[in-house]
């Protein structure tokens, strides 16, 4: 029972991780509306793949990934 728990435990704090530090790592929205629009947007200005790398999540993938494995390994037995 107590692998089970530290593995949903460890799942949810990964993802709560990563959640965090996309948060952390500037605005999400821009404050002006682009040409062509007519509103606001939650499209962030020139932002590209790099925002969601690998190399500031690895952390948190680590967490969830210890979690599943914690999770499979209870399920196969």
């Amino acid at each position: 029972m107590a692998i089970i728990l530290i593995g949903a435990l460890l799942t949810v704090a990964g993802l709560v991780y990563m959640a965090g530090a996309a948060i952390r790592r500037g605005q999400l929205s821009g404050g002006s509306a682009p040409a062509g629009s007519t509103g606001p947007t939650l499209e962030p200005p020139r932002r590209g793949l790099r925002f969601l790398g690998l190399s500031q999540d690895w952390p948190g993938l680590l967490m969830m990934g210890v979690g599943i494995l914690m999770l499979l390994s209870v399920a196969i037995l």
